[in-house]
C-alpha cells in the first residue's frame, strides 16, 4: 500500500493541466450561475416528508439538482457516490450493488436480505431495483440523506436514503429537451423529454434515453469486446389538478437492457501450486486457481475414484490431485480491462414501476398523501465461471477410456452403462466437440438435451431473479399557526419472488457426476444413471414479504429558533421462503425428462434440519428410496421492533443552524438459503439495530456566498449482517460494531462567474465485541500447528490442530489417516483392500505452502468426514487432535468493517465566460480522493482495497438563454483502473477474487437544445 501523501502526490501531479483551472460542479444542488447579490440558490427537499429548504433541515443530506447532475456529468449511480462525503458504491458478486454510506451498506447477500441503503423514487420504496444499472434522465433531483431514516421513509435503512425525485409535467408551458451524445468505444446516447399542457389542469410529460457503446474489456480468446452496453428506458408522467387543494400525479416506468454487461469484470489469484487451496491468501496476482483446488478436481481426481474403488482410476480420471490441473498452462493477461474467456457473457434485465399519488389539502390546516405502487423486475445474467480457458489435453486420456468403455472395449465394463454419457459429453467422439449442461430448470442439463457444446470444455454460471411487489402509503399532516405540528403515516408492502437460481455449469461436472452415477447404478444393479442435478444449482422457488409500518413525527417550536422533533415507528415483517441446493444429489436415469421426477429423488432431502415421514436402510448417494424428505427447505421468520428520533435544532441566525439527534436504526433479519454440501450454518440471521448520535452545523455566510455544513457522528451497531461464501452460497451472519466519524461540505461563490466547492469526510470503523469466524481463505487461522486439509469428496477445507498447541500431532495423524485409506477404501474403511483392486493413486503425505504463501500451517488432500470419525481412535494415539469442518475460527474484534474508506476528499471549481451575445463558455473539473478500505471483514493484505482518485472535466458553450449547448468532456482523466469492491469464491471453486474497478477513462461530445 502506498503512504496517503505519496497517493496525493501522485494525484496531484497527474491533475496539475486540469487543475490549474480548479474546475468542479457543487457538490449541494444549485443554479450554477447565480448572481452575486443573491448568492447560492437554495433547493427544495423532502428528506422530512414536507418541502422545505436544504439549509433548513436537521439532517445530513445532500441533493443534487437536475443542473448539478449535468454539471458533475454524474450520469449513474457509480458517478453519484463521487462527490458525496462518506458514501460509497460498487457491483457486487451477483447481479446487486451496494451503496455503503457511513461504513454501513449492503454487505448481506441473499433475497431475504433487506437493503441497508433505501432507495426510493418519489419517496417511495423500491425492492430488487435495477436502478443502479441505468442511467439518469430527467428528475428535478436526487436526495441522499446519511443516517438511519426509520421514521419517515417507507421501510427501515440503517444506512441511508437515496432518493430519485422524477421531474413532473408542467401545465404552464410546451417545452421540449433533446441531447445527442458520441464518445470514445463507440459510445452514443440519447436523452429527450417532452412536457405538453392538455388544458388548465392537466399535463404530460414522456421522456426517456438509449445508450450503446462497445465494452470496456478486450478478450485475447477471439478479440472480442465484452461488457458493452445496450439499453434503454422510457418515462410517461400525468399531473391533473381538477382544483387548487388536489394534485394527482401518476407516473410509468419501463428500463431494458440486452447485452454482454460483464457482472464479475475481472478475476486475481496468487496462484497455490499445492491446489489444497487454489488461490493462496497473501496478495492479488494475475494468475488462475489451481483446478485440483475446485469440486470437478478433486472428486474427478484418480485419487478420488481410487478411493471410492472404482476400476482403472487412472484413466478414468481427470487428472491427479498432484498433477496439472487444467488451468496450468492458462493465461490471465495482467490488466484488469483484458480476459482470456472461451464463454461470452449475457445480461438481460427489465423493470416496470407505476406509481399513483394523489395529494389533498383538507382546508389550509390537514394534508392527506395517498400513495400505490406496482414494481416488476427481472435480470438474468451468465459468464465464464473462471474467466479463463482450460486445456482440453488434461482430459484426452479420461475421454479416450470413457469412449472405449462405450464402445465396450473395458472387461467388465457394460457398454450400455458407459454410452449414454459419452454420447451426452462427447457426441462426435473424445476429439470432437465438448458438451457441458446448460443453466435449465429440469435439472437434466446435458443428459436431457439441453446442452452447450464447444472446442472447449466450459464452465460458466448464471444468475437469474423474477420479482414483483406493490405498496401502498398514506400520511396525514398538519400546518397549524402555532407551535406544535405532526406527521402520522402508514405503509403496507407486498413482495413476491417467483425465481431466484445460481447456477455453475461446468464439462468436468458433467462428466464426475455422469461418472460416479454410472459406477453407482451399476453396482445397485439399477439402469443407467448419472448423478443430479449435474450442475450446481441454489435455488429459491419462491420468497414473500408482507410488511407493514405505522410511523408518525411530533414537532414543536419553543419559539422562532429552537424546535423539537419526536418521532416513532413500528415495523412489522413476515418472510417465508422455500430453497434448495442441488448437485450430484440422488441418481437421475439417463432417460429422465425432469431430474425431480426420478425414483432416486426421495432419497434427496433439501431439509435434513425436518425428519423425513418415511425411512429406509441406504439412502446414501442417493440410491434409496426413503420417501417424505422434502424436496425444498420451507422457513418463516417474523420480526418485529419500534423504533424512532428524537432532535433538537437551534437557529442561531436566519442563516445558521445548529441540530444534535438520536436515532435508532433498524433492519430486519433474514433466513440463510440451504446448502450443499450441508455446513453448519444458522437457519436465520437477527435484525440489526444501530443508535445513531449527531450533531450538525448549516450554515451559510459573507452575504449567502459561502454555504459550509459540517456533521459529526457516532453509532453504536449492533448484530451488522454480513456476507461469507460457504459451499458456493451467501451465508449471512451478525457482528457488533462502532463508526464514528466527521463530514464537511462547502461551497464558495464569491463572485456571478467563480464557483468552488470542497467536500471532506473521515470515517472510522471496528468490530467492537468477540466475533469468531472462520476465514475460508486461511482455515488455519494463522496457526503453524494445523494442517490445512482439501476434502476430496467435496472440494471444502477443513483443519486439523492438537489438542496440545504447538506439537505435531495434527500433521501426524492425517498422514496416518490418509496412509490407512490408501491400504482400504472410503466404502470398506479399514478394512484392507483386495489384492485384485490395488490402489493406484494414493494420497499424499502432508506437504508445506510456498515461503511466500502468508502460511505457516501445512496441507494436505483427505476426507474431511474421516478424519472426523477417527480423531476419537487415531488422533488420541498420536496425542489428541481436533478436526474443525470450517477450520479454525479468528477473533474479528478491532477488524475495520468492509467498504468503509477512511477518508474521502472532493474539490473543483468553475467558471464562467460571459460574452455579449448572451452565450457563455463554462469550463470545469473536479476531482475526488477516495481512502483506503476492505473487501472483507477478515481484513489483512489480500482483501486491501487501496486508495483511488478520479478526475473529471468539461468545457460547455451555451447559447443565449440556454437554448442550445455543445459540451466536451472527459471521465476518468488518468485512465485510473482502481479497485472499487471485490468478492471471494468459495473453497470448492479455488478461492479466486472477483474485483470491480472504477469505468475506464471515457471521452467525447454532447450537443442539446431546449425549448
Amino acid at each position: 500500500m502506498k503512504p496517503i501523501t505519496e497517493n496525493l502526490r501522485l494525484s496531484l501531479a497527474t491533475s496539475a493541466s486540469a487543475l490549474a483551472m480548479l474546475v468542479a460542479a457543487p457538490a449541494l444542488a444549485q443554479t450554477a450561475a447565480a448572481d452575486v447579490d443573491e448568492g447560492i440558490e437554495e433547493i427544495v427537499v423532502t428528506a422530512q416528508r414536507q418541502a422545505e429548504s436544504l439549509q433548513d433541515v436537521p439532517i445530513a443530506v445532500t441533493a443534487f439538482s437536475a443542473e448539478s447532475l449535468e454539471r458533475q456529468q454524474i450520469e449513474n449511480s457509480s458517478d453519484l457516490q463521487l462527490t458525496l462525503p462518506n458514501v460509497t458504491f460498487t457491483k457486487g458478486n451477483f447481479t446487486g450493488s451496494s451503496f455503503t454510506i457511513r461504513g454501513v451498506g449492503d454487505l448481506c447477500v441473499g433475497v431475504t436480505c433487506d437493503s441497508a441503503t433505501a432507495i426510493h423514487v418519489n419517496d417511495t420504496p423500491l425492492l430488487a431495483t435495477r436502478l443502479f444499472e441505468t442511467e439518469f434522465f430527467d428528475l428535478e433531483r436526487v436526495e441522499v440523506l446519511r443516517g438511519p431514516q426509520g421514521t419517515l421513509f417507507g421501510r427501515n435503512a440503517t444506512s441511508g436514503v437515496v432518493n430519485f425525485v422524477t421531474a413532473k409535467p408542467r401545465m404552464d408551458a410546451f417545452s421540449v429537451s433533446a441531447e445527442a451524445e458520441y464518445g470514445n468505444y463507440e459510445s452514443m446516447k440519447f436523452k429527450g423529454a417532452v412536457n405538453i399542457p392538455l388544458g388548465e389542469t392537466l399535463a404530460a410529460r414522456v421522456a426517456g434515453f438509449y445508450l450503446k457503446r462497445d465494452g470496456f474489456t478486450t478478450n485475447v480468446f477471439d478479440g472480442s469486446d465484452l461488457d458493452g452496453r445496450d439499453m434503454y428506458a422510457v418515462r410517461g408522467s400525468l399531473r391533473w389538478q381538477p382544483t387548487d387543494t388536489t394534485t394527482v400525479d401518476f407516473m410509468g416506468y419501463y428500463f431494458r437492457e440486452d447485452d454482454n454487461r460483464l457482472r464479475i469484470q475481472k478475476q486475481l489469484c496468487q496462484r497455490d501450486p499445492t491446489g489444497i487451496l487454489g488461490c493462496l491468501p497473501n496478495r492479488r496476482d494475475f494468475g488462475v486457481t489451481n483446478g485440483n483446488a475446485s469440486f470437478v478436481g478433486t472428486l474427478g481426481s484418480r485419487e478420488f475414484l481410487s478411493a471410492n474403488g472404482i476400476p482403472a482410476p487412472t484413466l478414468f480420471g481427470l487428472g491427479s490431485l498432484y498433477g496439472p490441473d487444467p488451468y496450468s498452462t492458462a493465461v490471465n493477461p495482467a490488466d484488469v480491462r483484458t480476459v482470456n474467456t472461451d464463454h461470452s457473457p449475457t445480461y438481460f434485465t427489465d423493470e416496470q414501476q407505476y406509481q399513483l399519488r394523489i395529494e389533498q389539502d383538507l382546508g389550509d390546516t390537514y394534508k392527506l398523501q395517498l400513495t400505490g405502487f406496482y414494481h416488476e423486475a427481472r435480470v438474468d445474467s451468465s459468464q465464464d465461471y473462471n474467466l479463463s480457458v482450460q486445456n482440453r489435453a488434461s482430459y484426452a486420456t479420461a475421454l479416450a477410456t470413457l469412449a472405449g468403455a462405450a464402445a465396450g472395449g473395458i472387461p467388465g465394463l457394460p457398454a450400455a452403462y458407459f454410452l449414454p454419457l459419452a454420447r451426452a459429453i462427447t457426441p462426435t467422439g473424445p476429439a470432437g466437440q465438448l458438451c457441458t449442461s446448460a443453466a435449465e430448470e429440469t435439472g437434466t442439463g446435458v443428459f436431457g438435451g439441453f446442452g452447450v457444446c464447444s472446442a472447449t470444455p466450459q464452465d460458466f454460471d448464471r444468475s437469474n431473479q423474477k420479482s414483483k411487489d406493490w405498496s401502498a402509503e398514506a400520511i396525514f399532516s398538519s400546518d397549524y399557526d402555532g407551535a406544535f405540528n405532526f406527521l402520522l403515516g402508514g405503509i403496507y408492502v407486498d413482495a413476491d419472488l417467483s425465481e431466484n437460481s445460481y447456477y455453475v455449469n461446468s464439462f468436468g461436472i458433467d462428466y464426475v457426476t455422469g461418472l460416479l452415477g454410472t459406477f453407482t447404478a451399476l453396482g445397485a444393479g439399477l439402469p443407467p444413471s448419472y448423478l443430479g442435478t449435474p450442475f450446481f444449482r441454489n435455488n429459491t422457488d419462491d420468497f414473500g414479504l408482507k410488511s407493514y409500518g405505522l410511523f408518525g413525527e411530533a414537532y414543536y417550536e419553543f419559539n422562532d429558533r429552537v424546535k423539537f422533533t419526536a418521532g416513532l415507528r413500528y415495523n412489522n415483517d413476515k418472510k417465508t421462503v422455500r430453497a434448495r441446493s442441488t448437485l450430484a444429489s440422488f441418481l437421475v436415469p439417463y432417460t429422465a425428462t425432469n431430474a425431480f421426477d426420478s425414483p432416486r429423488a426421495g432419497g434427496f432431502d433439501a431439509d435434513p434440519a425436518t425428519a423425513c415421514a418415511g425411512a429406509g436402510s441406504n439412502v446414501a448417494g442417493g440410491i434409496g428410496t426413503r420417501a417424505g424428505c422434502e424436496a425444498f427447505q420451507v422457513r418463516n421468520a417474523s420480526f418485529e421492533e419500534i423504533t424512532g428520533r428524537a432532535v433538537l435544532d437551534f437557529k442561531l441566525s436566519d442563516d445558521s443552524l445548529l441540530y444534535a439527534s438520536y436515532s435508532r436504526g433498524y433492519k430486519s433479519g433474514g433466513i440463510n438459503p440451504p446448502l450443499q454440501p450441508i455446513f453448519a450454518v444458522p437457519d436465520t440471521f437477527a435484525p440489526e439495530f444501530i443508535d445513531a448520535f449527531e450533531i450538525g452545523s448549516k450554515n451559510t455566510m459573507l452575504d449567502g456566498t459561502l454555504r459550509l455544513n459540517a456533521t459529526a457522528f457516532y453509532y453504536k451497531y449492533k448484530d451488522l449482517q454480513l456476507s461469507r461464501i460457504v459451499a458456493r452460497t451467501s451465508v449471512n451472519d451478525n457482528v457488533d460494531a462502532d463508526i464514528y466519524g466527521l463530514e464537511i461540505e462547502s461551497i464558495l461563490n464569491p463572485s456571478p462567474e467563480w464557483l468552488f466547492n470542497i467536500n471532506f469526510s473521515y470515517l472510522h470503523t471496528k468490530v467492537a465485541t468477540d466475533k469468531f469466524l472462520s476465514n475460508p481463505r486461511d482455515p488455519s487461522g494463522g496457526r503453524s500447528d494445523a494442517v490445512i486439509v482439501k476434502d476430496i469428496t467435496n472440494g471444502s477445507n477443513c483443519a486439523v490442530v492438537p489438542n496440545t498447541a504447538g506439537g505435531a500431532a495434527a500433521n501426524t495423524f492425517v498422514n496416518a489417516v490418509n496412509a490407512a485409506l490408501n491400504n482400504s477404501s472410503l466404502t470398506t474403511f479399514p478394512t484392507p483392500r483386495a489384492a485384485t483392486n490395488p490402489n493406484t493413486a494414493p494420497l499424499q503425505p502432508t506437504t508445506a505452502f510456498p515461503a511466500d504463501s502468508g502460511l505457516t500451517a501445512r496441507g494436505a488432500f483427505g476426507v474431511c468426514a474421516l478424519l472426523q470419525a477417527t480423531a476419537p481412535s487415531i488422533g488420541a494415539a498420536v496425542g489428541g487432535v481436533t478436526v474443525l469442518p470450517a477450520g479454525v475460527e479468528v477473533n474479528l474484534k478491532g477488524n475495520d468493517l468492509p467498504q468503509a474508506p477512511n477518508y474521502k476528499v472532493s474539490a473543483g471549481a468553475q467558471y464562467t465566460f460571459e460574452f455579449e451575445n448572451g452565450m457563455t463558455l463554462v469550463p470545469r473539473a473536479d476531482i475526488t480522493f477516495t481512502g483506503d478500505s476492505y473487501g472483507s471483514i477478515f481484513n489483512g493484505n489480500v482483501n486491501q482495497i487501496n486508495s483511488y482518485s478520479q478526475i473529471n472535466a468539461q468545457i460547455q458553450l451555451n447559447g443565449p438563454e440556454d437554448k442550445w449547448f455543445v459540451r466536451g468532456f472527459v471521465q476518468n482523466l488518468t485512465d485510473n483502473s482502481a479497485t472499487t469492491g471485490l468478492y471471494v469464491t468459495d473453497q470448492s471453486s479455488g478461492l479466486y477474487t472477483n474485483i470491480f474497478t472504477l469505468d475506464p477513462r471515457r471521452y467525447g461530445i454532447a450537443a442539446g437544445i431546449k425549448f
